[in-house]
């Protein structure tokens, strides 16, 4: 790996997302290829901290243990068969101690492999088909070494598996606490198979960094599956993990520089009660293969109430139509807390005589600071993704950081029980497929900007929802999700490319600030139910290229603001028409400028594009049949079945449309600011 390159690629990433989205670029950063306009120079003296560089050295990748003058051990019922030096056995306890390349082989049931070594010795250890199974504590225990590499022979099948119940851990420190625990930095690599069985708590523990270069592992675990408390660097192999608790995790929350999770590549299948992926700091992924289920997945979520009417505060001053319960309800969670997330069901897929075992203090005060989190994958700074593939099945947010996420390119498939992708300070997408088959909401964050990729947006609340900082399952853990928050009001969705598909059933694209539009292509299926609608701001929505086109209920509609640069319509129906019904937009030439079958009904349309023209002739088709014939009129022109009409308009922007009036909840008219209806 060219390391230099790769740190290079990085900086790069962070200074364009910290040029984009300054205010949450206060800790961490992202990775993605520059296009902004601002130079390197500038962007760079806007960011406060780099990502940290990950490198891997030969230690980590060689598995020529041969030309290593090995020592090699036999393991069997009746000892250790000890050729070489430097490794001693008594009582079932194996221990090392000293540096070497140690080649471990046979069955060692009821023993411990202890690696006890000067604190500048690095110890190899080869598993060359062995199988490990301690009835007393960890199966593998470096109590201190420099570093340990385990290397997975090649053609090998290997096991290592714990105690239930240790017979001798330091109530402190919980230590040791996994199948193969290391209070040192651990290395695992090969091309054979490891399964490990953690009993007791975790599967893997190092309490330096972990990296993971090759092999075929397959980990179960009664809590934590694979755990480094300074870094988890994961650059192939096959990674199989079933754990009641977090699958893999980075806790390091001291140190800015350390809790990361860094991943060049492999396949991972994850099964998690708690948090997929979680790392105190940040998440860095440039390549691999994901499937993540998290608290039991989606279908495990608890239920929320529906999308449309009841108080929602979206509204400044105002409150929202229609009737029925609150949108935002409240998610629980004990806050201050980076794990204090409510409402996902901690399922635990392990079944262990650990799972019904007493834990120590140590691990009690654990439970306690973590309450349950069912999140795929989750940062307490920052998650980037530059590429790789992911099917995920969350109960709670697929993707979730309490700072910043950068998505620079990938393929993914998400089912979520809360929000699709969620930031409390800021999301940047440039690249990349996003199939969001299933959410409470979409794309959530105090800011976002959308500048490229293809993206496709289910919810049953609000499809990309700019908030007011952070959601009830976030670190501050806030219950609720009401959006009346003053602070809001400077927060923006800004969309400067890509190709967005949102289907809604509460408001497609919400803006408890602003919203603009530059580029890219936007298509809604916006809701259905007159207390939402297909778009939602509280500022105003300066609409200056791209193509937008947004359909959905009347009472509460909003066109694009009158302070826009390119001209928009919005379309008002006597009725609502029914799913499936094509609309056409079409110049005096009868060439069809944009086109659009809803798959709900609707009874709005919105339709921006650069290819309306103030004073010009246009022509509307629903269902094959011409509709109305018009004239632009200016920067947003309303329309009914009887032509251009004048938008009752008491907010930014103009609001309702055609036969204005009316009250909230039906075609035409919708309170501004500060008021709850005009008669």
């Amino acid at each position: 790996m060219n390391n230099k390159h790769t740190n290079t690629k990085k900086i790069r990433l962070l200074a364009l997302l910290c040029a984009v989205m300054l205010p949450a670029c206060q800790s961490q950063g992202a990775t993605q290829t520059d296009t902004s306009s601002a130079s390197p120079a500038a962007m760079q003296s806007q960011v406060s901290t780099e990502p940290v560089p990950v490198s891997y050295s030969k230690d980590d990748e060689n598995i020529d243990w041969k030309a290593a003058s090995p020592n090699y051990i036999e393991l069997s019922a009746a000892g250790a068969d000890i050729t070489g030096t430097g490794a001693a056995a008594k009582d079932r306890t194996l221990t090392i101690t000293a540096a070497g390349t140690y080649v471990l082989s046979g069955l060692w049931d009821g023993g411990q492999i202890v690696v006890d070594a000067p604190k500048e010795d690095k110890v190899w250890l080869v598993l060359n088909g062995v199988e490990i199974t301690s009835k007393v504590s960890a199966a593998i225990y470096v109590k201190q070494a420099d570093k340990t590499i385990v290397t997975l022979q090649e053609g090998t099948k290997n096991a290592v598996t714990d105690a239930a119940k240790y017979t001798v851990v330091d109530s402190t420190t919980d230590e040791p606490n996994a199948a193969i625990y290391s209070k040192d930095d651990l290395t695992i690599n090969g091309t054979g198979a490891l399964t490990v069985r953690g009993n007791y708590n975790n599967g893997v523990t190092s309490k330096d960094d972990l990296r993971i270069t090759g092999g075929a592992i397959t980990v179960s675990a009664a809590d934590d599956g694979i755990m480094g408390k300074d870094l988890v660097a994961l650059k192939a192999g096959t990674v199989l993990i079933d754990a009641a608790g977090d699958g893999i995790k980075s806790t390091n929350d001291t140190d800015a520089a350390k809790g990361i999770i860094h991943v060049d590549g492999g396949t991972f299948q994850i099964k998690a009660g708690k948090d997929g992926i979680q790392a105190a700091a940040s998440v860095q992924v440039n390549g691999g293969t994901f499937a993540i289920s998290s608290g039991g997945g989606s279908a495990s979520a608890p239920a929320k109430s529906e999308a449309g009417g009841g108080m929602k505060g979206d509204m400044p001053g105002g409150m929202k139509g229609g009737t029925g319960g609150f949108p935002g309800q409240a998610e629980g969670g004990a806050p201050g807390e980076m794990n204090g997330e409510g409402g996902a069901r901690a399922d635990k897929p392990v079944t262990s005589e650990a799972a019904t075992q007493p834990k120590s203090s140590a691990q009690a005060d654990d439970a306690a600071a973590e309450t349950a989190s069912a999140k795929a994958i989750k940062a307490g700074k920052a998650i980037t993704i530059a590429k790789g593939t992911f099917s995920i099945d969350s109960a709670d947010d697929a993707i979730h950081s309490n700072q910043i996420i950068a998505i620079a390119g990938g393929d993914f498939s998400i089912a979520s029980g809360d929000d699709g992708i969620h930031a409390d300070s800021s999301i940047l997408i440039s690249g990349g497929k996003i199939q969001i088959t299933k959410s409470y909401e979409g794309i959530e964050s105090s800011d976002i900007t959308l500048a490229g990729g293809e993206i496709h947006v289910t919810a049953s609340d609000d499809g990309i929802n700019i908030g007011g900082g952070a959601d009830g399952s976030s670190t501050n853990g806030r219950g609720g999700q009401n959006k009346l928050n003053s602070s809001s009001a400077g927060n923006k969705l800004k969309i400067t490319g890509g190709s967005i598909y949102v289907n809604a059933s509460g408001d497609g694209l919400d803006s408890n600030g602003s919203i603009l539009m530059s580029g890219g292509t936007v298509y809604v299926n916006g809701p259905t139910m007159n207390g939402n609608g297909a778009l939602d701001y509280d500022g105003s929505f300066e609409l200056s290229g791209g193509l937008l086109v947004a359909a959905g209920s009347s009472g509460m509609a909003q066109a694009p603001s009158d302070s826009s640069t390119q001209s928009s319509i919005l379309m008002t129906y006597p009725q609502a028409q029914k799913a499936g019904t094509k609309v056409e937009l079409r110049d005096k030439n009868g060439k069809t400028l944009a086109s659009y079958t809803p798959d709900k009904s609707f009874q709005t349309i919105v339709i921006g594009s650069p290819d309306l023209k103030k004073d010009a002739a246009y022509s509307l088709y629903t269902g094959e049949a011409k509709t109305v014939d018009f004239t632009v009129s200016g920067i947003v022109t309303w329309l009914d079945e009887n032509g251009v009409t004048t938008a009752r308009s008491s907010g930014p922007g103009g609001f309702g449309g055609g036969h204005g009036g009316g009250n909230p909840g039906e075609p035409g008219g919708k309170r501004g600011p500060g008021e709850m209806s005009r008669p």
